[in-house]
């Protein structure tokens, strides 16, 4: 099993934190020059309370107005924690649009990115002629009718192993671009389409570039067969416009092999990827470590 964990890392406690977030006013999860980042908040609470400073790792970096339900991260210290207090002063320290749901010791090798077998986005779409306000930030509106059927067909498309750099906004050359897209279902209310994405990895604004594509196909105006052709091309210039952030939410990080996905020989290497809003290359680990 390889190790992710220098030397110094390995005689420190390793910690998984579990948090929601509301993107709306923040500049992304990384830290940047400009701007209010999730990691720089979670990181300046920690420093208050271990009175050491820390390196808070996330399973993705999530871009500005960019949701979370589920984001995992993990961060080592030299401390023992007592977990369930932490979670309490953390919400204490932390302005209302982070809470963090759990924390917990978890095992040294563990790695918030390179640890994960699949992640779960949803985008919301309401397909409306009027939406209503206390949504504006959390969905697109897209107030022409969307064809389902066209929508579904096209998602069918996506689903399975492919070279999706059609739809990758950064290229960078000698690069694998093949994910496994496992689910890519589309809920429907009526009035609001919820797009439901689950694969091994994702590239940068993979998702969002994704629905914009099929937003087209919905309205007619890309063929399934352009689609297919689209897919093929590995191009991004053929694809269609990105959809805004505000509808995007990172819901789960999956650590767990699923026993038919591994059946199929699915989940069989893991895929060190910057994930949706994240282009940072990283070495890739020949196989998963365990939590």
């Amino acid at each position: 099993m390889p190790s992710f964990c220098s030397r110094k890392e390995e005689s420190m406690h390793n910690y998984r934190i579990l948090l929601s977030y509301d993107g709306t006013r923040y500049s992304g999860w990384q830290i940047q020059p400009k701007g209010d980042t999730i990691q720089q908040r979670l990181q300046e609470a920690l420093l208050t309370l271990l009175r050491h400073p820390v390196t808070v790792i996330g399973s993705g970096r999530t871009d500005g107005g960019v949701h979370a339900l589920g984001q995992v991260a993990h961060f080592h210290s030299p401390k023992e924690i007592d977990c369930y207090r932490m979670i309490a002063s953390l919400n204490g320290l932390l302005p209302k649009d982070i809470r963090v749901y759990n924390v917990e010791s978890t095992h040294p090798t563990f790695h918030a990115q390179y640890s994960a077998l699949s992640k779960t986005y949803h985008y919301q779409i309401v397909n409306a002629p009027i939406m209503l306000p206390n949504r504006r930030l959390y969905a697109l509106h897209v107030p022409e009718l969307l064809d389902r059927s066209l929508l579904r067909e096209g998602a069918r498309l996506l689903i399975g192993r492919h070279d999706f750099t059609s739809f990758a906004n950064v290229q960078t050359k000698n690069r694998d671009n093949v994910r496994e897209m496992y689910r890519l279902d589309i809920a429907d209310d009526g009035k609001e389409l919820r797009f439901e994405l689950e694969a091994n990895g994702f590239l940068y604004k993979m998702v969002r570039n994704i629905v914009g594509t099929l937003m087209e196909v919905g309205h007619g105006q890309r063929s399934l067969e352009q689609l297919a052709l689209l897919i093929e091309g590995k191009d991004r210039r053929l694809a269609g416009r990105a959809v805004p952030p505000q509808g995007l939410f990172l819901v789960h990080v999956n650590y767990v092999r699923s026993p038919q996905r591994w059946a199929h020989g699915e989940n069989a290497q893991l895929a060190a990827d910057p994930i949706e809003d994240d282009a940072q290359q990283k070495p890739k680990p020949l196989q998963p470590a365990y939590p």
